[in-house]
């Protein structure tokens, strides 16, 4: 018993976090497959009291009041039961099971299903025995049914791998009575759980396989639900220009069928994914055309509220009355169902975030407490824990802003005990951390501190879960997530008193930093890719290396440093991060301008000293030759050789590299034969301007190493594959435009034929890694730029890296002379053919060797190439 309760506690559930997307968002899963009998398969000839109580269930579910289904189902399963009605008992019990997962009562559902299939195991029995084939086939189809929902709780709790095995036999069993319909919703949700296990290529896959069958079926309601699932599960996983598409489509079908319902729920979607594309206006044309068309009240009022909210993030402030006062009036008119209250919810959100974000006075605190107040009370008479917690957390959110404090804190503790009683840890850590900042402001930063704690440990237990939702949909990971994170840090390195931070915090600081280093890629993913890689950390591992975690906090710039055989140092600048992000981005700008050397250093000085200076003594003492470092935000953007202390920069001093986390890097030396695909463009091509330089650089890196050329028309995506299947060359060299961005769908190289975008050369090298283990050693991308104006496109350097799974990157900040970076790549190879010099130190000597020419020894032409990952 203590060993199941155990397990319960662990759940992560990520249907739990989908479930809360289609509450708010309209962007839900397939339905429900029911348990229940076909009239062609067996017309009900006894039992009708029964009968009509499972059916009056079936309405309570579909309108969302699951309490209330319950109650009626275990009546009909008492009545079943008595009768030895196994098969009709094995449909109530799953159905069971299925409103008991809506409640998140786990416990409940799983009994409920395991007696399920107990029943039809008695079934099976009997059929033995008389031997009656058309009940043999009404079994079946039960008995698949029944194992669609043991699926859905399965992936519920969290267990992934067995939810696929249960819905590979369920969909054996819909392939042997030919239910074809049934085996394109089972595809669906097998590629649900392969995306929840991170098979990301055979969820796809398996998705492609769906779109084919539906290409040949006749237009039918099956096939609108399942095209528009699919654009959802494309949607939420990241891939929004299919999600689209294929939403079109199922827009298409259901036009044709004249199925007004299902075009308004499509119409949804469609506003979501263009919302999540930034197509705004777009986005509200959809939304409003589904409030028009829409036949149930619950659509039209999701459509106005996501509309709402679009507006507000926008800051389209003036229609936002006039459609607000449209919801307001149709909420009083919605019956109690999950689906009303959390757009109640949503609207008093939204409400509160105008509030905020202008000087309005309207609408009155009071009268968004009271929307809430009647969530609360809808959500506790439908025995909704989850709503319910959700809108008494919102709540206490109200009563935070309008400064009742200490009755915020209870309601929120309230929120958090509801939520903890069903594990939903997707709205736990958002209370947790509500409850951190109310005690972080009544002073008390013990209890701030372990409330964030919390928060940052059920955030890390739903890390698969928070990137299997699209951030721009749902968790808006920079204002949901990562505040989170930075928080924790900011409380954890204050000082205790008179004294500085104990060693326990700043190491747990360091942790926290990591941790939301690997969350920022992940989300840019938006897929956990990164979990085969992650490394334990042992102090043999960055020997001869200092690592270096600058981070940004309001009011400060803290730095903690890492050295080997040493405890953690730690350091902190009084400097604002206003401060701190004007003189990163004046640094930026005028390092790729030709006459600006004096601003330059005195702006690269001033970094160096914030960062630099108050370790000089330590760095010196302790004979290291290497700086790694973990940079955050802006800082990513920065090259940090060209760090200036008014007499050298910091390149002359010691070799340098980046990692996002020391998690994700297991630092080895380059110990194999040094071969090369070298691949690039020296015409223009993609809207970009010619590289002259470029067949210079491709025969000056042939000259040094053997290596295999692709060049222009011969650098296809195609060839390049080929090329990388052929052998194992561990250096692939991109000599070609290409720009990184925080987004993945911005980040992208170019070929000759098209743009190569991260996700789709994550799917090349993976393609690759099925032919041949050996992971890329360096990869090498010289002439690709950060997006101008982003200020966290450094991200996509580490989205490349990691996205190809090279264990080292070097690539250019800025693209501004092609001739130079032909001078400095065939140095890099010359000192690279030395085993004796690791990467960090052959790339050092390569741009000393420009800085020491006088043509070349302006930081903007040796300064922008980083290393990132393995500096051995």
């Amino acid at each position: 018993m203590v060993k199941k309760k155990s397990r319960f506690r662990r759940i992560k559930r990520f249907l739990s976090v989908l479930l809360l997307l289609a509450m708010f968002l309209g962007a839900g899963l397939l339905p429900p497959t029911f348990a229940h009998m076909t009239a062609q398969i067996s017309a009900v000839q006894a039992l009708p009291n029964a009968q009509n109580l499972l059916e009056q269930g079936k309405k309570l579910y579909e309108a969302e009041r699951f309490a209330q289904a319950i109650a009626i189902w275990q009546q009909a399963t008492s009545a079943f039961k008595a009768n030895g009605d196994e098969l009709r008992l094995a449909i109530t019990l799953g159905n069971l099971s299925l409103a008991y997962q809506q409640l998140g009562q786990w416990t409940d559902a799983e009994s409920a299903i395991s007696k399920a299939i107990a029943s039809l195991d008695a079934q099976s029995l009997h059929l033995i025995k008389t031997s009656q084939n058309r009940k043999t086939l009404e079994h079946s189809q039960i008995l698949a049914q029944v194992l669609d929902i043991k699926g859905r709780l399965q992936l519920a709790l969290s267990q992934a791998e067995d939810a696929l095995k249960t819905w590979r036999l369920c969909a054996e069993i819909y392939e042997k009575i030919k239910d074809k319909n049934a085996v394109i919703r089972n595809r669906i949700n097998q590629a649900q759980a392969l995306q929840a296990l991170g098979f990301y290529r055979q969820a796809e896959k398996t998705l492609t396989q769906s779109i084919k069958t539906l290409e040949s079926e006749p237009n039918s309601p099956v096939k609108v639900t399942a095209l528009r699932s699919l654009g959802n599960v494309l949607q939420v996983t990241g891939d929004l220009e299919t999600s689209q598409q294929i939403l079109q489509q199922s827009l298409e079908v259901a036009d044709s069928l004249s199925d007004t319902q299902a075009i308004g729920d499509i119409l949804i979607s469609l506003g979501n994914t263009a919302r999540a594309l930034q197509h705004t206006q777009q986005a509200i044309d959809f939304y409003q055309k589904a409030a028009k068309t829409g036949i149930l009240p619950t659509t039209r009022i999701q459509a106005q509220v996501n509309q709402l909210r679009l507006l507000l993030e926008t800051n389209q402030f003036q229609t936002f009355p006039t459609l607000s006062s449209q919801i307001l009036t149709q909420l009083n008119d919605l019956p109690p169902s999950r689906t009303a209250i959390s757009a109640r919810i949503n609207f008093a959100q939204s409400l509160t975030q105008f509030r905020k974000k202008t000087t309005a006075q309207t609408p009155e605190w009071l009268d968004i407490a009271q929307l809430l107040s009647t969530a609360i009370q809808e959500a506790r008479s439908l025995q909704d824990k989850r709503t319910e917690s959700y809108a008494v957390g919102v709540l206490a959110g109200v009563y935070e802003q309008t400064q009742q404090k200490s009755d915020a804190q209870n309601l929120t503790q309230q929120a958090l005990l509801i939520a903890q009683a069903i594990d939903a840890k997707d709205i736990i850590y958002q209370w947790q951390w509500q409850l951190g900042r109310l005690l972080k402001a009544k002073g008390d930063i013990k209890g701030a501190t372990a409330a964030y704690t919390e928060a940052v440990n059920n955030l890390q237990a739903l890390r698969n879960d928070l990137v299997a939702v699209n951030p721009e949909v749902k968790f808006s990971f920079r204002y949901e997530v990562e505040p989170v994170y930075r928080e924790l840090v900011e409380l954890l390195l204050q000082p205790e008193g008179n004294s500085p931070p104990s060693q326990k915090n700043i190491e747990k600081a360091r942790e926290t930093i990591e941790q939301l280093q690997v969350a920022e890629l992940d989300n840019f993913f938006r897929n956990t890719c990164l979990n085969a890689q992650i490394q334990s950390q042992k102090e043999d591992k960055i020997t001869a290396a200092a690592v270096l975690y600058p981070f940004i906090l309001p009011d400060r710039l803290e730095v903690i440093l890492q050295l080997p055989q040493r405890g953690w140092q730690h350091y902190t600048t009084a400097v604002g991060e206003k401060e701190v992000q004007s003189t990163l981005k004046q640094l930026r700008e005028n390092l790729t301008k030709p006459h600006t050397l004096r601003q330059v250093q005195f702006l690269s000085q001033k970094v160096y000293d914030w960062l630099i200076k108050p370790a000089k003594a330590v760095l010196a003492d302790s004979k290291i030759s290497t700086l790694a470092f973990v940079p955050d935000g802006s800082l990513r953007n920065i090259p940090m050789a060209a760090l200036y202390d008014g007499k050298q920069y910091l390149i002359e001093k010691y070799s340098i590299a980046l990692t996002p986390s020391l998690q994700l890097i297991s630092p080895k030396p380059l110990r194999k034969e040094l071969k090369t695909i070298a691949a690039g463009l020296s015409e223009p091509r993609s809207g970009f301007s010619a590289l002259d330089n470029v067949k210079r650089e491709l025969n000056e890196i042939r000259s040094q190493v053997p290596s295999s050329i692709l060049l222009n028309q011969e650098f296809t995506r195609s060839a390049l594959q080929k090329k990388l299947n052929s052998l194992p060359f561990p250096v692939v060299h991109l000599a070609t435009h290409g720009q990184f961005s925080s987004k993945a769908e911005e980040t992208f190289i170019v070929a000759w034929d098209e743009r190569i975008y991260v996700k789709q050369l994550n799917k090349l090298v993976q393609t690759v890694e099925l032919n041949r283990p050996e992971a890329i050693e360096l990869l090498i991308l010289s002439a690709c730029q950060t997006a101008a104006g982003d200020e966290r496109a450094g991200l996509g350097i580490a989205g490349i890296a990691f996205g190809a799974g090279a264990r080292s990157t070097i690539a250019s900040l800025w693209n501004l002379d092609d001739e130079s970076t032909a001078v400095l790549m065939s140095k890099f190879y010359q000192e690279l053919a030395n085993k004796k010099l690791t990467k960090a130190e052959a790339l050092r000597r390569a741009q000393l060797a420009l800085l020491h020419n006088p043509k070349y020894r302006r930081p903007m032409y040796w300064s922008p190439y980083v290393l990132l990952g393995n500096w051995l």
